[in-house]
């Protein structure tokens, strides 16, 4: 089903009572209005909440958000800008007023919360639960990037009154913020991925990790549930949690091609339109969190055919002469990296195939380790060349000893762009994977500019 229009407006005595704020100016209490802390999209609707980052003060648009109709707005007890408006409240910190409004809106909508972390793969199945519950309830999820304290706010706030299930990713980069996240939204069903090495370098180990990503499980309600990968290192940290649903090993894939994998799951014929083992395992949390949720087999059917990838996660490309480019430049550590090459060799094999990778980011003591990890991997299998780019990225192509394998190194995206230009044959598949500061999508949109001509 599709979302409803109708978001939640929250009268100014709700504000005062939600925030334990202080009326600076105002009279009428019972006018409502939304949230905004954006004053690019604001209206005489919206009720401003400023912001503080380390490089920016929300604080410093107040005069922006009332010039553009704004009614009211919050401060803090410490901010000594004060504009004439309608409204004013005074509070003592705008992001603890801004967590306690989204958690009122969580409580007072009512929904069931889906709470979806672990180290890859959070977007992906974000992205298949919510095409399987959409099939039968109104249904609302984070959108792309918003995963961290900000954006659940935005996405409990910007809920339809009328949702029954909300998917929210959260993401972390160190320990405590996947706890804050689950204190606000209460989840209903905490779904972990899995435990990788992603963000390694902030957190130490992969116990470390583990431990920060099962922090969604402390406010996880006592009639909730856990639907996780099954991995010794979560299990060890969900003794208390008693309903446990546990994942990822009991599938076979029977067909795979090209934008579509065929697999069986618990005696049933599943098929999604994307490749790799790892997809089937990210489909499989929204089989079973679909079977919870008491949805058909042939709903949960249908919602996984009609996923469809988000950003440059996976994106296909087809040009011209047989020449594919797979695009998937949004994150990288090493499981997703190995997953991906994995994915593109077992469903091209009768294709040449060009790694493109760059640095893999966070990875901290362990970069080098791992970064040979990867090299290791590709070694002995069908790769026809591998262009890596970055130092970081260099060690994997230092590691790829195979004389199967041209093997080319590069420090600029502009760089490997030209050489790949210069040297691609027809019917070949290239993969593009890194860490996103890498901007690896700017050497696909190079080759197809050229080859399309435009």
């Amino acid at each position: 089903m599709q979302e409803g229009q109708l978001v939640l407006k929250l009268t100014v005595k709700e504000l005062l009572d939600i925030t334990k704020g202080n009326l600076l100016a105002g009279e009428d209490l019972s006018r409502e209005f939304k949230i905004s802390t954006d004053t690019r999209q604001i209206s005489d609707i919206n009720f401003y909440l400023p912001l503080k980052g380390q490089n920016f003060d929300g604080h410093t648009f107040i005069n922006d958000a009332l010039n553009k109709g704004c009614r009211g707005y919050f401060i803090e007890k410490n901010n000594n800008q004060e504009e004439s408006a309608e409204y004013v409240i005074s509070v003592d910190n705008t992001l603890d007023a801004y967590l306690n409004i989204a958690h009122y809106a969580r409580m007072k909508i009512n929904p069931k919360v889906i709470g979806v972390t672990g180290s890859s793969g959070k977007t992906t199945t974000k992205e298949f639960l919510y095409s399987v519950l959409s099939t039968e309830y109104h249904t609302h999820k984070s959108r792309l990037n918003h995963n961290n304290e900000i954006g659940l706010c935005q996405t409990l706030l910007n809920m339809p009154k009328n949702t029954e299930y909300a998917v929210i990713e959260m993401g972390m980069r160190g320990p405590g913020e996947i706890e804050l996240l689950s204190k606000y939204s209460e989840p209903d069903i905490a779904i972990i991925t899995n435990i990788g090495t992603a963000h390694i370098g902030r957190l130490g180990s992969i116990k470390n990790i583990a431990c920060a990503k099962c922090e969604i499980m402390s406010y996880l309600k006592k009639s909730g549930t856990l639907i996780a990968f099954d991995d010794d290192l979560i299990k060890k940290y969900c003794n208390r949690i008693n309903n446990k649903i546990f994942y990822g090993k009991e599938f076979k894939i029977t067909e795979q091609q090209e934008n579509l994998t065929g697999f069986i799951y618990k005696d049933e014929y599943y098929k999604i339109p994307v490749t790799g083992e790892y997809n089937v395992i990210n489909a499989i949390a929204a089989i079973e969190t679909g079977k919870l949720a008491g949805i058909s087999y042939e709903n949960i059917k249908s919602g996984l055919l009609n996923y469809v990838p988000v950003g440059e996660r996976g994106k296909t490309v087809i040009l011209d002469e047989g020449i594919k480019l797979i695009i998937d430049c949004y994150n990288a550590n090493p499981d997703s990296v190995m997953a991906s090459i994995d994915s593109v060799v077992k469903t091209y094999r009768s294709s040449d195939i060009i790694l493109v990778l760059g640095n893999m980011a966070e990875l901290g003591e362990f970069e080098e380790e791992l970064h040979r990890k990867v090299g290791e991997f590709i070694s002995g299998l069908p790769v026809k060349m591998l262009l890596t780019i970055g130092e970081k990225a260099e060690i994997t192509a230092k590691e790829v000893k195979t004389k199967d394998t041209k093997v080319k190194s590069f420090m600029t995206n502009s760089q490997a762009a030209d050489y790949l230009l210069n040297n691609l044959k027809n019917n070949t598949v290239i993969l593009f994977k890194a860490s996103r500061c890498m901007k690896l999508e700017e050497i696909a949109e190079k080759i197809q500019a050229e080859i399309s001509g435009e």
